[in-house]
């Protein structure tokens, strides 16, 4: 429409693999750009980028960056986001935030827009963007726990390589040359902790994603765990999560197990998840149709399928969720909250 107001956006980590994923979806979604300033560390200052049909220089990223910014996307490291958020924010941009830095912060709305839309018009100046395989269970969860209500949540995952970002990415097809010619193999990338020891992802199965907790759990499956609660708006949920790395370039899978507080039908419940924004039902045993995380790179949406009632416990559902981390994980769930926010401004 020639009268939409245009905007005037920033995205700050430009070069990793979030940041090229919302260049691209602001492009292919004719997000209302007005003038586009793309933002990284001091070593990718002057590498230049296409965007539609003209070519942006990218710049360091520094505090006095955010003058007359409408929109900022922030993908580049929680702690930069705490040192640059605030300068954003007093600059006068709503920040959407990529990172861990202001998830779970009382005052900011941690948002799935196909679950807590609503929270978007509560922002004072930042609206966090969840857990990548936070965000495609808890768009699975939000019909069930509507009709139903949910009592309990366990989760296992299995996590692509490049959730790690572009170089555990390189690494995992590096060492899988080096196992299939016979040769040793060096980690160097995961997993990523607090710890120097690494581990060989290659035809493996790393479960650690994140440091670890004194609880034993890692800061992966503490963030599954208290992001669910609050972007579904009910402390009462017991989730308890298991988070595995394994050798997929793309796009994680997750085997969940659901008790719900009322009973139900099972076509009511397949019903309910087909119906449902921004998730697809695939789920056809018979002809072995299930979610694959290779169907689902490079979609934007979450798909569901394994379901069943579990055998032990009338009132649970088993199921397996897919979907692309890198985009409704993280870029497109960031842009869709940029779609939402222009929406409530026009």
């Amino acid at each position: 429409m020639s009268n939409q107001k245009l905007y005037n956006v920033a995205i700050v980590g430009t070069t990793g693999a979030v940041g090229q994923q919302i260049i691209r979806l602001l492009d292919e979604r004719n997000f209302p750009v007005k003038e586009l300033k793309l933002l990284a560390s001091k070593r990718s200052a002057g590498t230049k980028v296409q965007f539609k049909d003209r070519e942006v220089t990218i710049e360091e990223a520094t505090p006095n960056s955010f003058e007359g910014v409408d929109i900022a996307f922030f993908s580049a490291g929680g702690d930069v986001s705490k040192e640059l958020v605030p300068h954003a924010v007093k600059s006068g941009a709503v920040c959407i935030d990529n990172t861990s830095a202001y998830r779970m912060d009382p005052g900011t709305p941690l948002v799935v827009p196909e679950v807590n839309a609503h929270k978007i018009q509560e922002h004072k100046g930042v609206i966090a963007n969840p857990n990548c395989s936070t965000t495609q269970m808890v768009v699975a969860l939000k019909p069930l726990h509507d009709r139903y209500g949910i009592s309990r949540v366990i989760v296992s995952t299995y996590q692509a390589v490049s959730g790690a970002g572009n170089r555990a990415i390189d690494e995992m097809y590096k060492q899988s040359r080096e196992v299939l010619e016979g040769k040793s193999v060096q980690p160097d990338i995961l997993p990523v902790g607090s710890l120097p020891v690494k581990h060989q992802i290659a035809f493996n199965a790393i479960p650690q994603i994140d440091k670890f907790w004194e609880n034993g759990f890692t800061n992966e499956e503490m963030k599954m765990i208290l992001e669910t609660k609050k972007i579904m708006g009910d402390e009462s949920i017991e989730v308890t999560a298991t988070c595995v790395r394994i050798p997929v370039a793309f796009g994680h899978s997750e085997s969940v197990y659901i008790e719900l507080n009322s009973d139900f039908e099972m076509e009511e419940v397949r019903k309910l998840l087909a119906d449902a924004p921004g998730l697809v039902l695939v789920d056809n045993p018979e002809a072995q149709q299930y979610p694959l995380a290779t169907e689902a790179t490079g979609k934007l949406d979450t798909y569901v399928g394994r379901l069943r009632r579990d055998l032990s416990n009338p009132r649970a559902l088993n199921m397996w969720i897919v979907s692309d981390n890198l985009l409704k994980g993280a870029a497109w769930n960031s842009v869709q909250i940029g779609e939402y926010l222009i929406a409530e401004k026009n």
